[in-house]
């Protein structure tokens, strides 16, 4: 009897653009009525199996590929995803958030602040290179966690993630609308269309849902001329912000560093927790890896070296304004254009207007292209409709994908006001990195059907104490920011619940090309990291990220969980001492 890869490779391809029913419930478990409530008897054993099943390497580079029917083009190299970094990256943020942040936390320090922030992002940094070069999917951190840590974990992770994407698009589109405003020298949401709708919902804004369109419609034309015209942006926008820089410390003033700490150490790790969002979007490098000639030397290089460069130019950046103007001057609003005012280059705002115009472009094109991927790998999971997964055998992009990603985060942008979507920051994007750190972990000291079940325990213990303590950190410096008792208890905790990981398990895979380096002390450093700076969020932003885990359960239950790629098409796998000793080579 053919197996179901033999029928599926048989199968004739089928124009793209069609709308079957199998295109949309393409498991059998949905061919009828009677088969879907005899699909809903077995949830409590699908669930249980769901919870302990993985994918595996293979898997997710090479079968869920067919699903697309077409590959995307293999057409980027290190260049173009250094500039991707850059692009996805440098936006307004570094802009707005800089002279708040030095006002109102850390001061002349802002620059402490900003290496704090950036070296927790390489952290993380570190360990998404590591998962794209080993698994180099569009999928991204779904994919790594579906290997490491199953289906359910992958995608309740995922639904966040993309969810947090959609309405940072949406943010970021409407911010793009407030800049043109402001370069066009016009009254603030004077471009907008006035309603009586409720208010943060009253002033609708064409003009981003229109910019949202436009960078997708280029994405889905060519990710290569996307390329090209991220570089074209991204490099006026990196002139704009040299010439920021030169022409800070031109009029520097180095008596405005004085005092350099006016809020101590916990004003500038407050502020880090914020900037740190500033660094928010390499992530989208690693979801290009299928479409990158030679991701083993393009990715390592593309990550670590656009996000290298970046925590050097944010640094610069905050010197040149903390020397420009004394800290209890800067202006939250515009930073930077009021300092180049005091200085006598009042014509500079426009100049710094049209630099975060630009870099918001470069970041909404690249996020186009990252959460299609996104969009299109949990469609070959058939997680969400296959439908979703198909790549378009012309353009080699995932269309279906970014229509999906445009349609939300353009409406949103188009009803929504920025105060309220800026509200919605949540601890989604955090979150996943350190679960992918934790992923990190459990990939370097877990081979199924090779492993020890001791060592297994001893794993799950140091782990759990891991990401334990690193909690009880980040509520300490909440509850008691002045002081020092309880990080008697929970560092040394996590110091020895590291080092009993390096001393007590032998590591079972070695990375074949890139690996991070100092295992377990860099992943276990970023789980902690990470774990800090959600504790510094708002209260609503857990609120949040709870009710959108509760209906993402809701949703794996009743669809995800029936519908997955691996429940309808159980694949004989290799067995793990194979591909153990495969690694270890």
């Amino acid at each position: 009897m053919a197996s179901t890869r033999d029928k599926d490779e048989a199968e004739p391809q089928r124009g793209y653009w069609r709308w079957s029913k199998q295109d949309f419930l393409p498991e059998e478990s949905f061919q009828s009525w009677n088969n879907y409530v005899s699909a809903l008897s077995q949830t409590r054993l699908r669930f249980k199996d769901r919870l302990l099943a993985r994918s595996d390497d293979a898997t997710e580079t090479e079968e869920l590929k067919k699903q697309s029917e077409h590959d995307m083009k293999r057409c980027l190299n290190w260049w173009d995803l250094i500039w991707f970094g850059f692009g996805a990256v440098i936006g307004a943020g570094i802009f707005v958030l800089t002279g708040q942040q030095a006002h109102d936390s850390a001061g002349p320090a802002i620059v402490l602040s900003y290496v704090a922030s950036g070296f927790s992002a390489m952290l993380s940094v570190f360990c998404y290179t590591e998962f794209a070069v080993e698994v180099p999917s569009a999928g991204g951190s779904f994919a790594y966690l579906r290997v490491e840590l199953g289906d359910f974990v992958a995608f309740i992770t995922a639904g966040n993630i993309l969810l947090e994407s959609v309405i940072g698009s949406a943010a970021v589109a409407r911010s793009w609308t407030s800049y043109f405003t402001s370069l066009l020298n016009r009254p603030k949401n004077s471009l907008c269309i006035k309603t009586n709708l409720k208010e943060g919902y009253n002033l609708l804004d064409p003009i981003a849902s229109v910019v949202l369109v436009i960078a997708s419609a280029i994405t889905i034309i060519s990710t290569r001329k996307t390329s090209v015209l991220n570089w074209i942006a991204s490099a006026i926008n990196t002139a704009v912000i040299i010439f920021v820089i030169v022409a800070g410390f031109l009029h520097a003033d180095t008596s405005n560093l004085t005092p350099f700490l006016p809020y101590g150490a916990k004003g500038v790790f407050k502020a880090a927790a914020i900037l740190y969002f500033a660094y928010g979007g390499f992530d989208s490098i690693a979801t290009m890896a299928e479409e990158t000639k030679n991701p083993s030397r393009d990715i390592p290089i593309g990550l670590v070296g656009s996000m290298s460069m970046i925590t050097v130019i944010y640094c610069l950046m905050a010197l040149s304004l903390s020397m420009m103007q004394k800290y209890t001057e800067i202006d939250t609003g515009a930073a930077f254009s009021v300092a180049f005012q005091n200085v006598g280059m009042k014509w500079a705002k426009y100049v710094v207007a049209f630099g975060a115009l630009k870099g918001m472009t470069t970041v909404l094109l690249v996020a186009r292209l990252s959460q299609a991927r996104y969009i299109t790998h949990i469609a070959r999971c058939h997680m969400i409709p296959p439908w979703f997964a198909l790549v378009h055998p012309k353009t080699g992009t995932p269309i279906n994908a970014t229509l999906l990603i445009t349609i939300a985060s353009a409406t949103i942008a188009f009803f929504t006001g920025l105060d309220v979507l800026s509200s919605l920051i949540s601890v989604s994007a955090l979150f996943v990195f350190m679960m992918i750190s934790a992923a990190l972990l459990v990939r370097r000291y877990y081979v199924r059907g090779v492993t020890p079940r001791e060592n297994l325990i001893k794993l799950v213990i140091f782990l759990v104490l891991i990401i334990a303590s690193s909690i009880g950190i980040s509520a300490y410096w909440g509850l008691r920011p002045n002081g020092w008792i309880g990080y008697t208890v929970t560092v040394p905790i996590w110091f020895l619940a590291t080092l009993g990981m390096q001393l007590f398990l032998t590591q079972q895979r070695v990375p074949r090309v890139w690996g991070v380096p100092l295992v377990p002390w860099v992943p276990s450093l970023s789980i902690a990291t990470n774990v800090f700076l959600m504790g510094s969020l708002e209260y609503d932003a857990f609120i949040r990220f709870g009710v959108c885990t509760v209906v993402m359960l809701i949703y794996y239950f009743f669809f995800g969980l029936h519908a997955t790629y691996d429940m309808a098409h159980p694949q004989e796998k290799l067995p793990s001492k194979v591909e153990y000793t495969e690694h270890k080579k």
